[in-house]
C-alpha cells in the first residue's frame, strides 16, 4: 500500500471519528434531558426582609418539586410514605434547575423554578422504599356526574348539580386526567330521567361515542341531607371497574363540603388510573441491539423512541467501529411488548445470537 493511500484511510478515519464525536455528544445530551423527570414552573414566594435568604427560596421550590413529582407518579398509599423525605435526599435526587421570572413587588420575592430530577436515581430511591411509580401519561376522558337526591328520587339536571358545575375548577399541576363534561343535552338528560331507577346498570358507551371519547368516569351521586354515596364507574383504557364510596358528613349546599368531594373523587380516580401504568422497576431486562453508525435517520428515530418510552429505564452505548453502533437498553417490562413499541414506529428487527440488529 502506498503512503497515499496510507493517507487517505488516514484522513477518512478521522473524518469518521470527528462526526461521530459529534453525534455522540448529541446524544449523550439527549440522554441526559430523557433520563430526567421535568418538573417546570413551581412558583415561590418569600418575604423579601433583613432575614431573606435565597437559599431557603431554593430549598422552598426543590421541597414543592419533589412534592409535585411524587403526587405525579406515586399512588396516594405510597406518597404518604415518602412525603417527608429530608432535603439533601432530595437534592442528591435533582439533575439541575433553572430560575426565571425573578421579581421583588410589595416586599416580596417572586420566582418560578424548573427542577430535572435523574430518572435513574429517583426510581433507586422509589424501590428502596418499596415504592413503584408509574408513567406519567395524560388522559382525556368523558366525565358524567349524576347527582340524585333521594328524597325526591329525582335527578338534579346539570345546571343544578354543584359537581358538574364546579369539577373543573379544583384541579391540581400533578393531575392527570383532563375531564371533558358533556353539554346539558336535554335528550341526554331525559334518558337519564328515564332510567333513574335502572341508573347503576344503564351502559354509558353511546354517550361517550358522541363526544368520541373512549375512556370515560360515570359518578352517580346520592344524596340524603348530608349522607353521601358515589357509586363510580371506570373505562380506562378498556379496563372497567365499578366501586362505591360512603360520606356521612357532607353538606352540597357549601362550599367546603364541594371542593373536599370533588378533591376527594378526583384523586381516587389518579390512582385508579396510576395503577394501570405502574413501573416494575425490580424488572432490569437488559437488551442488545446494533445499528449501522452511517444510518443517521435510523438511529435518530430509534433514540427518539427511547427517549419516549418510561419503560425504557436507561440505555447507553457499549461500543462502536466504522460499521456498527452497540447499545444496551435496560427495560422495566416484557421484551414482547419492547419489540412490539420498536416495530410500531417502522423499525424492523433481527436476532443475530444475543443481539438484535435493527434495520
Amino acid at each position: 500500500m502506498t503512503f497515499k493511500s496510507k493517507l487517505e484511510i488516514i484522513k477518512k478515519f478521522c473524518k469518521f471519528i470527528f462526526f461521530f464525536t459529534i453525534f455522540l455528544n448529541s446524544i449523550l445530551i439527549s440522554k441526559l434531558h430523557a433520563n430526567s423527570f421535568k418538573i417546570n414552573e413551581i412558583e415561590i414566594s418569600e418575604d423579601f426582609n433583613l432575614d431573606f435568604n435565597k437559599k431557603r427560596v431554593f430549598d422552598k421550590a426543590f421541597e414543592s418539586a419533589f412534592f409535585q413529582l411524587i403526587s405525579t407518579v406515586i399512588v396516594s398509599k405510597d406518597i404518604k410514605k415518602i412525603k417527608k423525605t429530608n432535603l439533601s435526599t432530595i437534592k442528591s435526587l435533582i439533575d439541575s434547575f433553572n430560575v426565571s421570572d425573578e421579581k421583588f413587588y410589595e416586599n416580596k420575592y417572586y420566582a418560578k423554578f424548573n427542577v430535572n430530577f435523574n430518572k435513574k436515581n429517583t426510581y433507586k430511591y422509589f424501590e428502596s422504599k418499596n415504592i413503584f411509580p408509574s408513567m406519567p401519561k395524560k388522559l382525556n376522558l368523558l366525565f358524567i356526574p349524576l347527582l340524585i337526591n333521594n328524597k325526591e328520587n329525582g335527578l338534579v339536571y346539570f345546571e343544578k348539580n354543584p359537581i358538574y358545575n364546579n369539577w373543573n375548577n379544583y384541579k391540581k399541576n400533578y393531575h392527570l386526567l383532563n375531564y371533558i363534561l358533556p353539554n346539558e343535552d336535554i335528550e341526554d338528560a331525559q334518558t337519564f330521567n328515564n332510567n333513574i331507577g335502572l341508573i347503576e346498570e344503564y351502559n354509558f358507551e353511546e354517550i361517550s361515542k358522541k363526544y368520541n371519547l373512549e375512556n370515560y368516569i360515570v359518578s352517580i351521586i346520592y344524596q340524603d341531607q348530608n349522607q353521601i354515596n358515589v357509586l363510580s364507574k371506570l373505562e380506562l383504557n378498556n379496563n372497567y371497574k365499578i366501586f362505591s364510596i360512603n360520606y356521612n358528613d357532607l353538606d352540597l349546599n357549601y362550599d367546603t363540603s364541594i371542593s373536599r368531594l370533588i378533591l376527594d373523587l378526583k384523586n381516587i380516580y389518579e390512582d385508579e388510573w396510576k395503577k394501570l401504568n405502574i413501573i416494575n422497576t425490580s424488572i432490569q431486562l437488559p437488551i442488545t441491539f446494533s445499528l449501522s453508525s452511517k444510518d443517521y435517520h435510523t438511529i435518530e428515530l430509534f433514540e427518539k423512541t427511547l427517549e419516549d418510552l418510561d419503560l425504557v429505564s436507561n440505555f447507553m452505548i457499549l461500543s462502536f467501529n466504522n460499521k456498527d453502533i452497540f447499545y444496551k437498553v435496560i427495560y422495566n417490562g416484557s421484551p414482547d411488548k419492547f419489540f412490539k413499541e420498536i416495530k410500531t414506529i417502522g423499525l424492523n428487527l433481527e436476532k443475530n445470537n444475543q443481539i438484535w440488529k435493527i434495520k
